[in-house]
């Protein structure tokens, strides 16, 4: 079982980098700014004090020299003040900067961060997928190839024992490479009649029921939308082939189509054992499978289905819900915009 993804921890080196160099940049217009206001000020000062003055402040000097002195000292003062206050601004920019530049820098590498990991998880799960079935294969080849009195029949049932896990191999690379090319991604859309969808996935998964004697019960009204019809009757495949695989014998699945607002609606519900309030957030991860949380009976399968499924709803403007509770049963809604 693929455990639920964490929450992305942003890495501190990075967002340090980050910080610094955002630091930096406004450190640079701060400290421009500072040159170009202390220059200024500094000049009107020294044009204010050297101002031609009659009267006024000469009358309480004893002579010019004192009086000049005087403007001196002033202009030495102003000076000292006007570096003074810049630099206590350029502090609270360093402060005010500093933190904020933190707060972005985490922001910005955050997806980056999320989506390596996201990356880093999908590679691993793949690979651990591929690993089991491939290990099987080996170990009965090995097996047979070591055993000396190896009849036909027993060297036939090891090559159908490795078709089926070749049949499994084929089937999870078929739908990471549905993954990695966006599934469900509409080239040519037309007109599709949701109905009409349901029934042919209906029809696809006939016998996986007849063989548990699942009753599929459809109300199917008619309503149109815009897509892929191939990759829409994939999407319902992916639900009611779900719904039967997590359903005990004898059980029932509902199939609806109907119109809901601006929306077309395909409802997919079973008898189920229900999933978890816990678990029902991460169903839709690749690779996802909650032990036990559907059924208590073995189910074949990647956990890549209901990313897919997601991916095909997006692709045409619309999304899929989930709603589940134990003991009674999940049902799942996809909504695309109708016509």
């Amino acid at each position: 079982m693929t455990k639920p993804a964490e929450k992305t921890q942003v890495s501190w080196t990075p967002a340090l980098k980050l910080t610094a160099w955002y630091l930096g940049f406004i450190m640079l217009l701060s400290l421009t700014f500072s040159v170009f206001v202390y220059r200024v000020s500094l000049s009107e000062l020294e044009r204010g004090l050297r101002r031609p003055t009659v009267g006024g402040p000469m009358l309480y000097f004893d002579s010019e020299n004192s009086y000049n002195s005087f403007r001196l000292e002033r202009l030495k003062q102003g000076e000292a003040n006007i570096r003074a206050n810049l630099f206590v601004f350029n502090l609270i920019i360093l402060a005010a900067g500093g933190g904020l530049s933190y707060f972005f820098a985490r922001r910005t590498i955050r997806p980056i961060e999320e989506a390596l990991e996201a990356q880093t998880r999908f590679t691993a799960d793949a690979s651990h997928e591929l690993r089991t079935p491939l290990a099987v294969m080996q170990t009965e080849t090995e097996v047979a190839l070591r055993d000396k009195k190896l009849t036909v029949s027993d060297a036939k049932e090891t090559l159908k024992s490795n078709l089926e896990e070749v049949t499994r191999v084929r089937s999870l690379v078929d739908g990471l490479l549905r993954l990695a090319r966006n599934a469900g991604a509409i080239e040519k859309p037309v007109k599709v009649n949701v109905a009409m969808v349901a029934e042919e996935a209906i029809g696809r998964v006939e016998k996986s029921a007849s063989l548990k004697k699942i009753e599929i019960d459809q109300e199917l009204a008619l309503v149109f939308s815009r897509g892929d019809q191939e990759n829409l009757i994939e999407l319902a495949v992916i639900l009611i082939d779900n719904a039967i695989k997590y359903s005990q014998v004898g059980k029932k699945v509902w199939i609806k189509t109907y119109a809901e607002g601006k929306h077309a609606v395909l409802m997919v519900a079973d008898e189920g054992e229900g999933i978890k309030a816990s678990q029902l957030e991460h169903i839709f991860e690749r690779f996802y499978r909650a032990d036990g949380s559907r059924t208590k009976q073995k189910v074949e399968g990647f956990g890549i289905g209901l990313s897919i499924a997601k991916q095909i709803a997006e692709a045409h403007g619309g999304l899929i819900e989930a709603h589940s509770e134990l003991g009674v049963g999940s049902t799942f809604l996809v909504k695309i915009p109708k016509v």
